[in-house]
């Protein structure tokens, strides 16, 4: 993965010790903004491209507003005529607004009015932007210079600390200005401006067919400060995917768990960090809400210590103590043992954080499917152990080499249970095997495969767990046990969405935006056909196995009871029946007391329960009686 290419980023071994304080003291902690530029030359083919292209904006406005409102977004319109002041014109006031560039929203948190204000301009676009904006005169072409001039101002003014900052820039056109001019040498020494900020410059096409080779590719690599030969053409539909989607594309320094030591020996380790594959979803907290004034309920862990009297338990002291001035007591020996709440925190904290090599295995050792835990992703970081990034290269190289995976003890942070993992070495997925873009979301790396401990594995056997419905002979229960093996989908989390939280969302929307959105659910699923592929071959086994499948004949339908027509009679009931025990327990078995007649429920009484009741009671007394005394 980039961020820890030894190419790259391993260049602090030969600085000096202050970059090297400096790397290690850098955090993470801030927000993330995400500036979007359209350019005006999109409606010169038609307003189509432009709104789709707002469309895009739309998708990331209500995903963002959605998942984490805290981010800062921004909207400014590139190459136009005209230079409307946005709905918040004070925040202009320290910004040099340049020509042909329009702020239609300045970086903010979303909030609703601020979408409400977007979804209003989309429904004005086809009729408005041509007249309200229009296009830079002569030849569409404004300044891209002090169009990056604005948006990095934009960015440094805005207000909060960022540590990830973005400009995306919708265009098709594929060169701002003639390669002859002096506005395009302008425009690619604002691309140092870019490196020297931190800032990450995105060029989103419009159009499938894109040319970077005119300017943006030599634009991007200056900005990134990368070789020229290092850049590689995106996929241009794929670009605008990542983009409309926020709900899962977050940075990726924003998703650790934690930080730790991974010791490979007595005098050799490296700091790694560990991450979860993709982003939690979040869903809404839950809140007790009292029904008499609707307010919430707010609980508080009290603990109180009561002094009781042995013999009548009445209780002589009673007072409250704070969490930390507890303990636990337990019998041994005869005698009262107390630990105090230091004690055990003492013995809780034995182990820092770690992870601990133990040995290596084959690849093949470790089953391909595990049901322990959901597993984590590990990627070195060099903020405590400078050099960690190349070790870490050096280590997933070689175990992708000789396919091995390490087995480790891993202790995930304090006060926690130590834990057998395994190192799997994962690669990026090749353009050729990619299902989509969430896909290139994982990198190179570990994954820590969360071994099974003895109370996790269970065994089932096949022959027993159904034995009374299971009439097929042992080679047929093997030759199935084949075929679920064989029935099986390559789960990845990142493909398959959550319904509920889908179906959450356009509640939301609907509620608060006025509008419904489409619902697809479980839309990634693998096709069916790719399964009857898989079984194709197991076919002829199988009939050889199995006999041919009857089908059983139908069964005549019951004629309907039409209207006047008498209901089937069930058969009736003797004297000599109900004098058996069994026969009215079955009866009371089946609810069919009630069937008899009054006379027969007093012989029931009378025969088996020694009971008489007088003659005017009713059936349902009786019946009752009946069911009471059987019990």
């Amino acid at each position: 993965m980039s961020t820890w290419n030894p190419e790259n980023d391993v260049d602090l071994l030969s600085g000096s010790e202050d970059e090297e304080e400096l790397a290690m003291k850098r955090d993470y902690h801030g927000r993330e903004a995400i500036l979007f530029v359209v350019d005006a030359n999109l409606q010169a083919g038609g307003v189509e491209r432009l709104m789709e292209a707002l469309n895009i904006i739309r998708t990331a406005f209500i995903s963002g507003i959605l998942v984490n409102d805290k981010d800062l977004i921004g909207l400014i319109f590139a190459n136009t005529k005209h230079s409307p002041p946005p709905l918040e014109s004070n925040a202009l006031d320290s910004i040099v607004m340049p020509e042909n560039c329009a702020v239609f929203l300045p970086l903010r948190q979303l909030t609703k009015p601020i979408v409400e204000h977007f979804l209003e301009f989309m429904g004005e676009v086809e009729t408005q932007f041509a007249d309200k904006y229009g296009l830079a005169e002569p030849d569409g072409c404004g300044r891209f210079d002090l169009m990056i001039r604005l948006c990095i101002e934009l960015l440094e003014k805005c207000g909060k600390k960022l540590n990830n900052a973005k400009i995306a820039y919708l265009t098709d056109v594929s060169t701002p200005h003639p390669s002859s001019s002096n506005h395009f040498q302008a425009a690619l020494q604002k691309a140092s401006d870019l490196e020297g900020k931190e800032f990450e410059f995105h060029v989103i096409p419009m159009v499938d067919d894109f040319d970077y080779e005119p300017f943006y590719k030599e634009f991007i690599t200056l900005s990134r400060a990368i070789e020229l030969d290092a850049f590689q053409v995106p996929d241009a539909q794929m670009l605008r995917e990542i983009l409309a989607d926020r709900k899962l594309k977050q940075d990726f320094l924003r998703r650790c768990l934690g930080h730790f030591s991974f010791y490979l020996g007595p005098d050799l380790s490296m700091s790694v960090q560990y991450y979860n594959y993709f982003q939690r979803r979040a869903y809404p907290r839950k809140v007790q809400i009292l029904r008499r004034d609707n307010s919430v309920v707010r609980s508080k862990r009290v603990i109180t210590v009561q002094k009781k009297d042995e013999e009548s338990e009445e209780i002589l002291h009673e007072y409250q103590i704070k969490t930390t001035g507890g303990w636990y007591s337990c019998n041994v020996g005869g005698k009262n043992l107390r630990i105090s709440m230091d004690q055990l925190n003492h013995v809780r904290n034995l182990h820092k954080p770690r992870m601990m090599l133990l040995g290596f295995k084959h690849r093949s050792s470790l089953p391909d499917v595990t049901y322990s835990k959901p597993s984590n992703f590990m990627y070195p970081d060099d903020q405590s152990i400078i050099g960690s990034k190349r070790l870490f290269r050096a280590l997933w190289e070689r175990c992708l080499a000789r396919e091995k995976i390490a087995i480790c003890l891993f202790m995930c942070k304090r006060k926690s249970i130590p834990r057998y993992v395994a190192l799997v070495p994962v690669e990026a997925p090749d353009k050729e095997e990619e299902k989509g873009y969430r896909s290139l979301l994982c990198g190179d790396g570990f994954k820590i495969v969360y071994l099974p401990e003895s109370k996790h594995i269970r065994h089932i056997d096949m022959f027993d767990w159904n034995e009374t419905a299971n009439t097929a002979s042992d080679e047929g229960v093997e030759f199935f046990q084949k075929i679920i093996k064989k029935l099986r989908v390559d789960y990845q989390p990142n493909l398959i969405n959550d319904p509920t939280l889908d179906a959450l969302q356009s509640n939301l929307l609907a509620l608060s935006l006025d509008f419904s959105t489409d619902s697809k659910g479980i839309d990634n699923l693998l096709d069916s056909t790719q399964q009857d592929k898989r079984i194709e071959k197991f076919l002829p086994i199988y009939e050889e196995i199995f006999d041919a499948e009857v089908e059983p004949a139908k069964k005549r339908a019951a004629k309907s009871v039409t209207a006047g027509a008498s209901a089937p009679k069930m058969p009736k009931i003797d004297e000599e029946q109900l004098k058996s025990l069994e026969f009215v327990n079955d009866l009371i078995k089946d609810k069919r007391l009630i069937s008899c007649t009054a006379t027969q429920l007093q012989l029931i009484l009378e025969h088996h329960f020694g009971c008489k009741m007088a003659k005017s009671t009713t059936k349902a007394k009786m019946v009752a009686q009946i069911e009471e005394l059987s019990v």
